[in-house]
């Protein structure tokens, strides 16, 4: 089974602190990786304006590429960044937006979505074309609710552990759905009672009962947040195989170009802890 990209290290048995590096590791890393930092994509942040919402975009290596728009969970930007990194070391441009600044009742979440997307393809590190959105938890809802729904500059979403308590009646999300989706389920989730397997099921259903190009792929040991190392239910196998299933959407929906430039594989190594 394929490693994602930005694992380093086994976690701690479920239940307990969070695996992380130890100090001199990170010290280690930090250094080796300051040598392919240059071959590898860089981060630009941006701060919230007229053309949307706050967002940190990672350039591919070959420099422009297809664009995947990436929506956080409630908890920020912060623990995603490194699928963000991964991403764009496939050859993508990557662009990761705050969750909360999508799926919100307090702005435009729908509009802000737009805009990042339009501000997306204006950049010269995007190729011309439509974007995958993929989700997390609060942004594994908005893909849902927003870029399923946005067949004009979206081609695909791949929503992990979404969030779908803002609706009474989950399987009414499903009518929202005019581009492939893609969900990926941890039978054990029940955080905040807001990403029940159940609901998981009715979408299920009902995109089944419209026709549409949809997947569930449900872990039958998972909790929520189970691809993140910094989650006490972190699993790996789990991890790898969602991994491997976004990358799957990813090729088959947003494609890259035939002629791109081969990501050097000292890029697959994580450059931060």
């Amino acid at each position: 089974m394929t490693t994602p990209p930005w694992r380093l290290h086994r976690p701690r048995a479920r239940g307990t602190v969070p695996a992380v590096p130890i100090r001199a590791l990170c010290r280690w890393a930090l250094l080796a990786g300051f040598l392919v930092a240059a071959a590898c994509s860089s981060a630009i942040t941006t701060g919230a304006g007229r053309d949307g919402p706050a967002q940190t975009a990672y350039p591919p290596p070959g420099g422009k590429g297809p664009i995947v728009v990436l929506l956080s969970g409630h908890s920020g930007p912060d623990y995603y960044q490194p699928i963000a990194g991964a991403v764009a070391r496939l050859g993508y441009y990557a662009v990761l937006l705050d969750g909360k600044d999508i799926l919100t009742r307090e702005q435009d979440g729908r509009g802000n979505l737009s805009r990042a997307i339009a501000r997306a393809q204006a950049s010269p590190h995007a190729l011309h074309g439509k974007t995958v959105v993929i989700g997390f938890s609060q942004g594994g809802g908005a893909a849902l609710v927003h870029a399923a729904d946005m067949p004009e500059v979206v081609s695909a979403v791949v929503a992990y552990y979404p969030q779908t308590n803002f609706v009474a009646d989950a399987s009414l999300i499903a009518r929202r759905f005019q581009v492939p989706v893609l969900i990926l389920a941890g039978q054990r989730d029940t955080y905040h009672n807001c990403r029940l397997i159940e609901s998981m099921r009715a979408i299920e259903r009902s995109a089944r009962e419209r026709s549409a190009v949809f997947e569930l792929v449900v872990y039958p040991y998972a909790e929520h947040g189970f691809n993140l190392q910094r989650s006490a239910y972190y699993r790996g196998d789990d991890e790898a195989d969602a991994w491997k299933r976004t990358v799957e959407m990813l090729r088959r929906y947003q494609p890259l170009p035939k002629m791109g430039v081969s990501q050097p594989v000292a890029c697959l190594v994580q450059l931060s802890c």
